[in-house]
C-alpha cells in the first residue's frame, strides 16, 4: 500500500507554480552560462592579441615599418580597450544578483570607445589583406613569415597571418550576438533587461556606424589618390561616358548660377573648407619662406673670407679667420643639416598631406552638382535610377566624412605647423648659443675685450670717424692730381650711334663716359669708357644733381654725374675732305683725334677693325669676327667700286663690304702724375 502510495505521488502533474520556477531557473542557468561565454572568449581574445602584438610582431621586423603599420593598424588601442573592458566584467563577478545589469550598463561606457578604436582598425583591413597578398608572391618572405606564426601559435594552421588580423573584425561584430543571448534569458521585468536591452541596440549602432565609416573611407580612398598623369594618359581616359558626365555637371553648373534650380547649401562645411583653405596657405607660405631662408643660408656659407689670405701675421685678424672657420665647418654646418632634417623634410611631408583632402575637397564639388541634379529629379519624378541613387550617396558618403575628419585634421595641421616652427626656433637658438661659445676664447684674446660695451661702440664711432675724415682727405689730394679732362677715343663701331644722337639731340646735349660704369640699381646703366650718351635730365626723380638721365641711343637710364665730360664734335678739315672718298658732307668727328671713318676713307695702309661679323659667300670673299683687326690694301673693287675692299687678316687676303669695317684709333695715354 504505502508503496502504490509513493507512485500516485510521483505521478502527480507538477503545478504552475512549480513549472514558472523551474523555467525562471533554467533561463537563469542560461543567462549565467551566456555570461560565462562573455567572459571567457573575452580572456580569450585579449590573449590572443597581446600574443600578435607582441610574439608575432616584433619578429616580424624585416618587414619595413610602414608594412607593419598597415597590418596591425591600432591594434595596441584595441588591447588598451579590452583590457579595461575585461577588468570591468570580472569585477561584476562579485555582484551576481546585478551582474547582468552592470554587463549592460558596462557596453553602454565603452560604446563610444569600441566605436572609435574598431572603425579605424576595420577601415584598414581591405589594405593589410592586399599586402598579405603581396607577400604570397615572395615564397621566401612568406614561408619566413608562417615558421613565426607557428612558433608563437601552433593551433593557427596554415591559415597564416590573416587568422590574427580578421580576430577583431570577428569580436566586435560577436558583442550583439553575445547582448541578445543575454537578453533572451532576461525575464522582460527584471531590472536588467531595460539596460540589456540599450546595450545591444547600442552595440549593433556601433557595428552600423563601422560599416558605413568603412564604406567613406572606401570612397575616400578612392579620389586621394593623386596620380601624375600625362596628357596622353589624361586623353586615354576620356570616352563618351566621361565626356558624358562632366557635360551634365557643367550644364547643372550654370542653371545654378543662372539661379534656374536651387542649390545645396552647407554651412558647416562651408566654415570647415574656409578653414582647411587658410590652414593650406599658412603651409605653403612657411615653406616658400623656409625655401627663401636655406638659399640665403647657402649664399652665406658660399662666402669663405677666412680662406683669404690677408697678409697679416698673427693678431686679431688671425684669430678672426680661426673663428670663422670653426664656425662654417661645425656650428653652421650642424645647423644646416638639422634645419633641413627636422624642419624642411616635415614642412614638404606636411605639405604632401594636404593633397589629398584637397583632392576630396574638389571631388565633393563635382558630387554635389550629381548630388542636386539627382533630388531635382526625384522631387519632378519620384524615382531614380540605380546609377543616380549610387552617386547620391557617393555625395553623401564624402560629405559626411569631410564633415568628420576635417576639423581634426586642420587642428592636427596646425599643431604640426606649431611644432616646425617651435622647433625652427629652438635651432635659431641653438646656433646663437654655439657661436657665442665657440667665439668666448677668441673673445677674450681680443684687445678690446675688457671694454664695456657703451665705450666699445663710443671707440668704434671714434674710429670710423677718423678712418672718414682720411678718406676724404685722399679723395681731395686725389682730385688735384687727375689729369685735365680730354675727350677719350670712340668705341670701334659707335659713330653711327654718335651720330644719330647728335642728330636727335643736337652737339650741345652730347656726353663722354670717362670712365667704365657698372650699374647697380635697376634703372642704372652700365657704360664703357669712351661711349657717347645724350643728355636727357640732369637729376634724378628725387631732385638728386648727382645722377644723370641719359640715352646711350638704344637704352635709357641713369649714371654718376661725375663720369661724364662734354662731348665736342667737329666738322672735318677741307683737306680731310679732298684726301678722302666715301665720306659724307655731314660727317662729325671729335677733337683732337681724327675722325672715325668709313673704310673706303681710310688710307690703304691703315689699321681698321671689323665693326660687325662678316661670312664670306665665294673665295674671293674673306670671313671676319666682329673686333678682328684687318688691312686694308684697296679700299675698292676691282671695278672701283668704294663699297667693297681688299683687306688682309691672318695671312689671308679677300674683299669684305667697306662699311664692315672702321679705323682703329690710337688710345690716348692717360694717368697722372703725383707732385715731387
Amino acid at each position: 500500500m504505502a508503496d502504490s502510495g509513493a507512485d500516485e505521488a510521483s505521478s502527480k502533474p507538477e503545478s504552475p507554480e512549480q513549472e514558472d520556477q523551474g523555467s525562471e531557473d533554467r533561463s537563469l542557468l542560461h543567462q549565467r552560462l551566456a555570461i560565462r561565454e562573455l567572459i571567457d572568449t573575452e580572456v580569450s581574445y585579449l590573449h590572443t592579441l597581446r600574443l600578435c602584438a607582441s610574439d608575432i610582431r616584433s619578429h616580424l621586423q624585416q618587414l619595413p615599418p610602414g608594412d607593419l603599420d598597415i597590418l596591425f593598424s591600432n591594434i595596441d588601442d584595441i588591447i588598451q580597450v579590452s583590457s579595461r573592458f575585461l577588468r570591468g566584467l570580472q569585477e561584476t563577478a562579485c555582484r551576481e544578483e546585478e551582474q547582468a545589469h552592470l554587463i549592460g550598463n558596462l557596453f553602454l561606457e565603452f560604446q563610444e570607445e569600441f566605436e572609435q578604436v574598431y572603425k579605424v582598425y576595420c577601415a584598414n583591413y581591405d589594405q593589410a589583406l592586399l599586402l598579405l597578398k603581396a607577400y604570397q608572391k615572395e615564397p621566401e618572405l612568406q614561408k619566413e613569415i608562417q615558421g613565426i606564426i607557428e612558433a608563437a601559435m601552433p593551433q593557427a594552421g596554415p591559415s597564416g597571418l590573416s587568422f590574427f588580423l580578421v580576430i577583431p573584425l570577428q569580436r566586435i561584430t560577436k558583442y550583439p550576438l553575445l547582448l541578445q543571448k543575454i537578453l533572451e534569458n532576461t525575464p522582460a521585468d527584471a531590472s536588467a533587461h531595460p539596460a540589456l536591452q540599450r546595450a545591444t541596440s547600442a552595440l549593433q549602432d556601433v557595428n552600423g556606424n563601422i560599416n558605413e565609416y568603412k564604406m567613406r573611407k572606401e570612397v575616400a580612398l578612392k579620389y586621394t589618390k593623386v596620380e601624375q598623369l600625362s596628357l596622353r594618359e589624361r586623353l586615354a581616359r576620356i570616352n563618351t561616358h566621361t565626356l558624358s558626365k562632366k557635360t551634365t555637371r557643367l550644364s547643372q553648373m550654370l542653371k545654378q548660377e543662372a539661379g534656374l534650380v536651387s542649390r545645396t547649401e552647407d554651412k558647416e562645411f562651408d566654415d570647415l573648407e574656409e578653414r582647411f583653405q587658410w590652414v593650406s596657405l599658412c603651409v605653403k607660405e612657411l615653406r616658400n619662406n623656409v625655401v627663401d631662408f636655406m638659399g640665403n643660408l647657402e649664399v652665406f656659407l658660399s662666402f669663405r673670407p677666412h680662406e683669404r689670405c690677408l697678409d697679416i701675421p698673427g693678431g686679431p685678424a688671425e684669430q678672426y679667420c680661426s673663428l670663422a672657420r670653426d664656425l662654417k665647418l661645425h656650428a653652421f654646418l650642424q645647423f644646416k643639416q638639422r634645419l633641413r632634417s627636422l624642419v624642411w623634410q616635415p614642412l614638404c611631408s606636411l605639405a604632401r598631406a594636404l593633397a589629398g583632402p584637397q583632392n576630396l575637397i574638389k571631388k565633393r564639388l563635382d558630387k554635389l552638382l550629381d548630388f542636386d541634379r539627382v533630388e531635382e529629379k526625384l522631387l519632378d519624378v519620384g524615382s531614380v535610377t540605380y546609377e543616380e541613387e549610387a552617386a547620391r550617396h557617393e555625395y553623401q558618403a564624402l560629405n559626411s566624412l569631410l564633415v568628420a575628419e576635417l576639423p581634426q585634421f586642420n587642428q592636427l595641421v596646425m599643431q604640426w605647423l606649431g611644432q616646425i616652427l617651435c622647433t625652427f626656433v629652438v635651432l635659431q637658438r641653438d646656433l646663437a648659443d654655439q657661436v657665442l661659445r665657440r667665439a668666448e676664447s677668441s673673445m677674450a684674446l681680443l684687445p678690446h675685450h675688457h671694454v664695456s660695451e657703451p665705450d666699445f661702440q663710443k671707440l668704434l664711432e671714434h674710429t670710423l670717424g677718423q678712418s672718414s675724415s682720411q678718406l676724404r682727405l685722399f679723395q681731395e689730394n686725389f682730385e688735384k692730381v687727375l689729369p685735365p679732362s680730354t675727350t677719350q677715343p670712340l668705341l670701334p663701331g659707335s659713330e653711327h650711334q654718335m651720330q644719330a644722337l647728335l642728330t636727335r639731340y643736337g652737339p650741345e646735349k652730347l656726353y663722354q663716359v670717362s670712365n667704365n660704369i657698372n650699374g647697380t640699381g635697376a634703372l642704372d646703366l652700365t657704360l664703357l669708357r669712351g661711349q657717347i650718351v645724350a643728355l636727357l635730365q640732369n637729376k634724378d626723380t628725387k631732385g638728386n644733381n648727382s645722377r644723370w638721365l641719359v640715352d646711350t641711343g638704344g637704352h635709357r637710364g641713369y649714371v654718376p654725374a661725375g663720369k661724364l665730360q662734354l662731348y665736342h664734335p667737329i666738322i672735318p678739315s677741307e683737306k680731310e675732305l679732298r684726301g678722302q672718298t666715301g665720306t659724307h658732307e655731314d660727317s662729325w668727328l671729335p677733337a683732337p683725334e681724327p675722325t672715325q671713318l668709313s673704310v673706303p676713307t681710310v688710307s690703304t695702309t691703315s689699321q681698321v677693325v671689323a665693326v660687325y661679323p662678316f661670312v664670306a659667300r665665294s673665295t674671293h670673299e674673306l670671313s671676319l669676327q666682329a673686333g678682328q683687326p684687318v688691312t686694308i690694301l684697296e679700299a675698292q673693287d676691282k671695278k672701283g667700286n668704294p663699297e667693297w675692299s681688299l683687306v688682309e687678316a691672318n695671312g689671308q687676303r679677300g674683299y669684305v663690304p667697306s662699311n664692315f669695317l672702321a679705323r682703329t684709333p690710337s688710345p690716348t695715354p692717360w694717368g697722372w702724375n703725383l707732385p715731387s
